[in-house]
């Protein structure tokens, strides 16, 4: 018990020394969980690999949002009741688990074995991480909310860009199968390392989270789904995702057949990392002096035009208008931890988190689902236009929970 205390007291007195740490632990955890991000580059070599069709290697990438958004849950949990460390050591355990797992245990031609072995735990993985690290910063950072995600968002998009280098060289060093193993122990390490490196303030430290805690009123899990913002904001964040995800698994080929060269199609991938870090980065900083809600509803009238120009995009407008709405869309994905903290108070802002993200999992899921069984080809792009305009629309009714602006 001695020896915990020291170590406890210890990361204490670092992290008020250099509390920028806090934000550099989470970037670097976050630049290697964007998956979904870089899927695009590991989506051919999977099918080839493993025996699988187009449609069940685009399902690995649904089904790894369907469990972070179920992860979330978890993993606020964790983070609430055993503090942010806990909860990201288990969330580099479960990360570098699933790729391990990937690379080793799943056979060829099984899709369901392959959603379980690596799907699950990478989602859940990831979830459990991107809440430890969030409420963790947001509260070494409570004036600065925005800020803080916004670093760490950043981030998030940048790991496109990184994992999709690094995976189109472990890929053509060691095959799919090397590839995902030795991402795994890259994973384990980096991810736990970072992750030991969590603790919530204390002291004199804690000042400004407690005096931002004692202004706001704190909802449970139970009261926060009673509220009409719950479901409003649950459900535009299910609206958020068709105008991206349903391009995101293939946009690599969706590129070459509107006429972009091979080179130019891979392009895709990197500048929409790039994009999308710099909307991670950007909006949460603009959602501080314009509010969430107004950041929000400009975001999703963006992602309605923007989804309708898409359908007609060809040649370099296809990178143009993939960029533009990667950039709309992690937007709004990292305004999101800052806005459930306004709405519902940082006390559980974890677990509440979570099932907000619920939405982003059923949309992961339901909607492409829903494509495939209608047939949509084209009409992906109008089916995206149309989600995108709800979302404004219920975010447009959404009033604050705190008496102040949201």
């Amino acid at each position: 018990m001695r020896t915990l205390s020291a170590e406890v007291v210890g990361v204490q007195a670092f992290l008020q020394k250099y509390p920028w740490s806090i934000l550099a632990a989470g970037a670097l955890i976050q630049i290697l969980t964007g998956i979904p991000s870089a899927w695009g580059v590991f989506q051919q070599p999977v099918c080839e690999g493993y025996g699988l069709s187009a449609e069940d290697g685009a399902l690995i990438f649904s089904f790894i949002i369907c469990f972070f958004g179920i992860g979330c849950i978890l993993g606020g949990l964790v983070q609430d009741r055993a503090g942010p460390r806990a909860a990201g050591l288990s969330g580099a355990a479960l990360l570098a688990g699933g790729f391990l797992l990937g690379g080793l245990a799943v056979p060829d031609g099984s899709p369901w074995l392959f959603w379980a072995l690596f799907s699950a735990p990478v989602g859940l993985g990831c979830a459990f991480l991107y809440p430890a690290v969030m409420s963790c910063a947001q509260k070494w950072y409570a004036g600065r909310k925005g800020l803080a995600t916004g670093v760490i968002g950043g981030a998030v998009g940048l790991s496109g860009a990184a994992l999709t280098a690094l995976g189109r060289f472990a890929v053509g060093a060691w095959g799919i199968r090397g590839a995902f193993a030795a991402l795994g122990v890259l994973m384990g390490a980096v991810c736990g390392g970072a992750a030991a490196l969590l603790e919530d303030p204390q002291g004199a430290a804690a000042a400004p989270a407690r005096q931002a805690q004692r202004q706001a009123k704190d909802y449970t899990v139970g009261q926060m789904v009673r509220t009409p913002q719950y479901r409003l904001l649950t459900a535009a964040v299910c609206l958020s995702t068709p105008p991206v995800l349903l391009f995101s698994p293939v946009i690599v080929q969706l590129a070459q057949e509107r006429g972009l060269p091979e080179q130019g199609a891979l392009a895709c991938i990197w500048a929409g990392s790039l994009c999308s870090a710099a909307g991670r980065l950007a909006m949460p900083w603009l959602s501080d002096h314009i509010g969430r809600r107004a950041a929000d509803l400009i975001l999703f009238a963006a992602l309605a035009g923007l989804s309708a120009a898409f359908a007609f995009a060809g040649g370099w407008w296809v990178l143009a208008a993939y960029c533009a709405l990667t950039f709309c869309y992690a937007g709004q994905a990292a305004v999101l931890p800052a806005a459930v903290t306004d709405l519902f108070g940082p006390q559980n802002s974890g677990v509440n988190y979570g099932f907000v993200a619920l939405g982003m999992s059923a949309g992961s899921v339901g909607f492409p689902l829903l494509a495939r069984a209608l047939g949509l080809q084209a009409g992906r792009h109008w089916l995206a236009v149309g989600a995108a305009a709800a979302g404004f629309a219920l975010v447009w009714r959404l009033r604050p929970t705190q008496g102040r602006r949201l």
